[in-house]
């Protein structure tokens, strides 16, 4: 296991794009929403916004299922039965007509995108460790995020050309290129001596281990609060731009714009967190993310309509620049402790963050209708849990290093 030793950048790009074909798969759809609704009579903006926070369910039970077995198969295997499945539930997705059969295609691709997405974290579990794992989590979290960047555009522009069921064959395509690379490229990295041996205990043991760890399960809730917070941006935020600001064009170049905020400050992370430390520079993300919501909440609290374009969009670049320096850190933190058990931790650690942060997302998202109000109200307020906890970790930290 490698801590200081540098790292190759097909191996960071290669587990991004492990990664990104989830942001893709949701973020691409954004623009073809409406056009989506239309063409499975499904005209409530709301219920539509199921289509981007189901799929994160789909990735939480899936890690439960892919997890164990790739602690106990290896990496490699899983990661192509997780394509598999991803490329049934694309095919369900573009035949659908009708809002449940849409939903539950969306389900299905969560379920199959949980083994690149999971396994990716388990790789790099598999061979770095310490802060500069969370360097390397930094590092491959900006090239993903830079899929975010471009799947708005990229979706519009297929919308224009041809329609939204064109987003879903490319999705297919990438996958099929990144699992072909994956497996010319990548060596398979659990060691035999570390395999488990696949039974139904495999689940219980893992949960069991890992719950003695309190600093893994404290990182996993706040991980969930602010995950869900997040999520609802991604679902609502076609409502608040193309409905609530009439931006329909300017959708897709305004969510380019903030998620490149994201990408910059998960960049920055890569180098901060070295001097830092990945507690430091999270908590101070989170300290930001919390005060800067509760400012939106204090100054339009009794506004019936949005502020200027311009002040939500500065509000939104804080919330999101202080992300990057909250997700790949949060993931590092929670992960230490549970090397030993790598593929399983990644599965429970990410079904319980993802089981937390889909019903915060879809209650959330409810509210946004006439402002983006709620949305920050739910920032504020899972952002101030998520603090509260975090110094109750940090107590728990100092305590047992004291006692080492």
């Amino acid at each position: 296991m490698q801590e200081n030793q540098s790292v190759k950048l097909e191996f960071i790009a290669l587990m991004a794009s492990l990664m990104s074909i989830v942001a893709l798969a949701i973020d691409a759809i954004l623009p073809a929403m409406s056009s989506i609704g239309i063409s499975i009579n499904s005209l409530d903006t709301n219920s539509n916004q199921l289509l981007i926070t189901m799929i994160f369910l789909g990735l939480g039970f899936g890690q439960l299922l892919f997890g164990p077995l790739s602690d106990s198969f290896g990496r490699k295997p899983i990661v192509y039965l997780g394509f598999t499945v991803f490329t049934i539930a694309s095919i369900i997705c573009v035949l659908s007509q009708s809002l449940e059969w849409m939903i539950f295609g969306r389900i299905l691709q969560g379920v199959g995108l949980a083994a690149p997405r999971t396994i990716a974290i388990a790789v790099i579990r598999d061979m770095y460790k310490g802060d500069y794992m969370a360097k390397i989590m930094s590092f491959v979290t900006t090239f993903f995020i830079l899929v975010p960047v471009i799947a708005p555009m990229m979706g519009k522009f297929i919308l224009n050309h041809y329609n939204w069921k064109g987003i879903f064959y490319v999705q297919l395509i990438m996958a099929l290129l990144v699992s072909i690379w994956f497996w010319k490229r990548q060596p398979e990295t659990l060691k035999p001596e570390y395999k488990i041996k696949f039974s139904s205990h495999v689940f219980i043991d893992g949960l069991k281990e890992l719950i003695k760890h309190k600093e893994t399960i404290g990182f996993t809730i706040i991980s969930g609060f602010i995950s869900g917070a997040f999520i609802v941006y991604l679902s609502a935020s076609q409502v608040i731009f193309e409905n609530q600001y009439g931006l329909i064009n300017e959708f897709p170049y305004i969510f380019a714009g903030l998620a490149s905020g994201v990408g910059l400050s998960t960049f920055l992370n890569g180098s901060f967190v070295m001097r830092l430390g990945m507690w430091r520079l999270s908590y101070i993300a989170i300290v930001v993310f919390s005060l800067n919501a509760l400012i939106y909440v204090l100054l339009f609290w009794n506004a019936t309509t949005n502020p200027p374009l311009a002040i939500i969009l500065l509000f939104m670049a804080i919330q999101f620049f202080t992300i990057g320096f909250i997700f790949g850190n949060l993931r590092a933190i929670a992960m230490e402790p549970i090397g030993h058990i790598a593929g399983i931790g990644a599965a429970i650690t990410g079904f319980i963050s993802t089981i937390l942060a889909v019903p915060i997302a879809n209650f959330i998202g409810s509210f946004v209708k006439d402002t983006a109000l709620p949305l920050f109200i739910g920032f504020t307020v899972f952002g101030t849990l998520s603090f509260l906890i975090f110094i109750r970790m940090r107590v728990l930290h100092k305590r047992n290093l004291a006692t080492a």
